[in-house]
């Protein structure tokens, strides 16, 4: 692992999830694994459940009381498959942390993981989502009810109701973590308060720090590329060009675009400081705020240029990103991952907000895109990300559902394969 993060980081975590059904614990534990996946961590997450459902796909409510021996006797097994699996990802395949995404109600089984962990010389860290807040966990049970694997075909409001009474059972267990010799954050109501204990190492505050900006109620987050730009007609890369006509007519149409997925939710868009994306946002009705941190990737001595241009001029830097094209960095430029490092900030603020339009450029887009859908560093760059077409991005405890609004306006494309050549074909 290279970067400024590989430095730091000499210890390996286990991740505890604790809470009870509905609370969001499942959509935390992957906002984590996004996170630090997308900051070379080496990261991944076991679902309890999904080792469960190997067993028992479609249990009944009555499976998780806590007097039904046999449904206990499997959900522990589930429980040390996940385990146990994770211990070998960590051995074979040198993870850094990993998450145990499971209710873990109880003091004793959390001693249980606690001990296991600590003779494994991992380090265990819980992370707890209480939640009393009834619209929330109404909300959570409506989601889980419709992309839950358990609830796969089955009546919605069967569903739900089954499901409330899964809550129901494991709520006579329930002993939130008071414990004080472990390692914790605990999250009230979806951080709005936020409770830590003993938290030692580097990469523990970085968890912390992320969570403490982290909310999991409903929302959506739009992202655009500017409109077609002069640059983007003449092939050329970088620069502060303006829009082409077809540009503008994107910018006076993206209002309609966004008003027909927004509907009256507020909005606030952020555009990056140069010239294409606020003339693109120019129309919107909506409070605007602009982020230097969004300006497309500088490719240093080769700003202006087309690829033709750079591949005839510089032509072992042209092989050398088509290689490794997230770590390739321009002469006097950036590379992707600089590009990840400066849109921490970014991402931080994303994930306190509620609902935002983002109007920037190819590669920052491509890097806001591989965190809310845990892209791989090498294959994000080569990510297709067309001009004149809105993408709605609607984060789910499961999974992120996309949605892509094309606008009836021609637009070039700057989409260049890897391995491809430049060069234009001799006549």
């Amino acid at each position: 692992m290279t970067g400024n993060y590989a430095l730091q980081i000499d210890n390996r975590i286990c991740v505890i999830m604790v809470g009870l059904p509905a609370r969001g614990k499942s959509l935390i534990a992957q906002k984590i694994v996004r996170y630090l996946s997308w900051l070379s961590i080496s990261a991944r997450c076991f679902n309890v459940g999904n080792y469960r459902r190997l067993e028992t796909a479609h249990p009944t409510a009555e499976f998780f009381d806590v007097n039904n021996a046999e449904g206990e006797r499997l959900r522990r097994q589930a429980a040390e498959a996940a385990i146990s699996d994770m211990f070998r990802w960590f051995d074979q395949d040198n993870g850094t942390v990993g998450i145990l995404d499971a209710t873990n109600t109880t003091k004793s089984r959390r001693s249980w993981i606690l001990d296991i962990c600590r003779k494994r010389n991992l380090e265990p860290m819980f992370v707890e989502s209480w939640c009393d807040d009834e619209d929330l966990i109404m909300q959570n049970i409506i989601d889980v009810k419709t992309t839950s694997p358990d609830y796969v075909g089955q009546d919605p409001e069967t569903a739900a109701l089954d499901f409330r009474n899964r809550i129901r059972h494991y709520e006579k267990v329930y002993e939130t973590v008071t414990e004080r010799d472990i390692t914790y954050v605990k999250l009230v109501n979806v951080g709005s308060q936020v409770i830590i204990n003993r938290i030692q190492s580097y990469l523990e505050s970085r968890i912390v720090y992320y969570l403490m900006n982290l909310h999991i109620k409903p929302r959506c987050i739009w992202l655009s590329r500017h409109g077609e730009s002069i640059y983007n007609l003449e092939g050329k890369i970088g620069g502060d060009a303006d829009l082409s006509s077809r540009g503008r007519e994107y910018a006076r149409q993206l209002p309609r675009l966004t008003k027909m997925s927004v509907g009256d939710r507020p909005l606030t868009v952020w555009t990056s400081t140069l010239k294409r994306t606020q003339q693109t946002a120019k129309f919107l009705p909506y409070r605007q705020l602009t982020w230097k941190a969004l300006d497309e990737l500088d490719a240093g001595q080769c700003d202006g240029l087309t690829y033709e241009d750079i591949e005839e001029r510089y032509p072992e830097d042209f092989a050398a990103r088509d290689e490794n094209k997230y770590e390739y960095r321009y002469p006097g430029g950036e590379s992707y991952r600089d590009v990840v490092i400066r849109l921490e900030p970014i991402i931080m603020e994303l994930e306190r907000q509620e609902n935002i339009l983002i109007v920037t450029h190819q590669a920052v887009l491509r890097c806001i895109y591989a965190y809310f859908m845990n892209v791989p560093q090498d294959q994000s760059p080569w990510m297709e990300v067309p001009l004149h077409t809105l993408i709605k991005l609607e984060p789910k405890a499961y999974s992120t559902e996309v949605t892509k609004i094309k606008a009836d306006i021609p637009a070039v494309s700057t989409y260049r394969e890897k391995g491809s050549s430049a060069k234009k074909p001799k006549s």
